[in-house]
């Protein structure tokens, strides 16, 4: 046992004088930038509390920089902070405060160029122009950071977590609040975006642009402009997300924009003008999503099509579907809807009649939005009554023939 305990200690003390600790905010090595250059690659950079004001700090060495009680990284609301430019790099426990703002040019409190294999973790970000930039980058994890900014107007600020031209990234546990975009992909690829809250940002929670096989799973979208954005993209996959108290003229949970060969499940939506508006949309499947209080859950334009939407609950929403065209070449089908009023005389679950989501009201203010004025008058319930009994200007396709008679027990 003690031989044993000898070499432990013996290999502990050779893996520390390999891989030395270099401690910055000493008498010795005041300044992060003396401490990185004297580090080696492997090196710990130790940097110990209080506040610094050097940048930008270029980490271009294989290194971990480690913060010891939070120290300030502050920009002086004129600079960049930190740029790394080497692979292999981890920067853990620091606070990026007050990094510069341009019209021109997109400052960060923490930019990442052109490197693989850099983890960013457990920092704050606070009043930063852009949160974390990376271009270029590879393997790269972004976790459990804050970020937190006073973002008023979207051509006036920048985004939490920004990413272009990149792929196989990790995005997790973060809270993103008070940017243009809490988050953003543009030509990002196989990418996953995981357990983050993204709340109160002037534009969208989440936005992706020309950016292909991606997931994003269990995050919350709380009271932004707009929940997620997702255009001009294939094969995104939306996994058990919450879309809340997303509203305003142009709110949706989720904006679907051009883009095919998707998938969402098991996703939450309550309290969003929208839960999900559909527009030039392909070969999109969801199952197992609530759409719950929302003015429409869905808004699905007439240029969608071979989208599938199964077992799913539909519940106290002003409208649960309105399109603005006669053509449907979609399949709704075993859904439960509150509103349905018929009947299961044998006695299967499913309903003996097909049930129509689209209110002939609904079809009228796609067209109108002015007709809202009357919206729950005694005129429009007429209206809607007389279109059930004779339909004539609602889709005839746009049906659910087997609706459920009692919501799913969605998890």
């Amino acid at each position: 046992m003690i031989r044993i305990l000898q070499i432990i200690l013996f290999f502990c003390f050779y893996v520390d004088l390999f891989a030395g600790t270099i401690t910055a905010g000493t008498k010795q090595c005041p300044r992060i930038a003396d401490a990185i250059a004297l580090a080696k690659k492997g090196d710990t950079v130790l940097v110990s509390g209080g506040t610094y004001k050097e940048s930008p700090i270029i980490v271009d060495k294989s290194i971990v920089l480690l913060g010891r009680q939070m120290p300030v990284l502050d920009g002086l609301k004129k600079h960049e902070i930190m740029i790394v430019t080497e692979n292999d790099v981890t920067i853990e426990g620091f606070h990026f405060r007050n990094s510069g703002f341009s019209g021109y040019e997109d400052v960060a409190g923490l930019r990442l160029k052109q490197v693989r294999n850099v983890v960013v973790r457990y920092n704050h970000f606070t009043n930063t122009y852009f949160g974390v930039y990376g271009q270029h980058i590879s393997n790269c994890h972004v976790l459990n950071n804050t970020f937190y900014s006073t973002a008023k107007d979207e051509t006036l600020s920048g985004n939490g977590i920004h990413c272009w031209k990149s792929d196989s990234l990790l995005i997790k546990g973060n809270k993103v609040s008070g940017h243009r975009d809490g988050i953003y992909f543009e030509f990002v690829t196989k990418s996953h975006i995981e357990g983050n809250m993204s709340t109160g940002n002037v534009r969208y929670g989440l936005h992706f642009m020309f950016s292909n096989d991606d997931t994003y799973i269990g995050n919350s979208f709380v009271d932004n402009g707009a929940g997620v954005a997702v255009m001009y993209s294939k094969r995104v996959t939306m996994l058990r997300n919450r879309f809340l108290q997303n509203r305003g003229e142009a709110s949706y949970g989720i904006l679907l924009k051009d883009i095919a060969d998707s998938y969402a499940d098991g996703n939450f939506f309550e309290d969003n003008t929208v839960g999900i508006f559909m527009e030039g949309s392909s070969r999109i499947k969801f199952t197992q999503n609530q759409f719950t209080a929302n003015g429409w859950a869905i808004r699905m334009q007439a240029s969608c099509d071979d989208i599938t939407m199964l077992r799913n609950n539909f519940k106290r929403n002003s409208f649960d579907i309105a399109t603005n065209g006669s053509l449907v070449l979609n399949n709704i089908d075993h859904n439960y809807w509150d509103k349905y009023e018929g009947y299961d005389l044998n006695k299967d679950g499913l309903g003996d009649v097909p049930y129509r989501p689209t209110s002939l009201f609904s079809m009228i203010s796609e067209r109108n939005e002015a007709a809202m004025l009357l919206f729950r008058s005694a005129i429009v319930s007429i209206i809607d009554k007389a279109e059930k009994v004779l339909p004539g200007l609602t889709p005839e396709a746009l049906k659910d023939n087997k609706p459920s008679m009692k919501p799913f027990n969605l998890k």
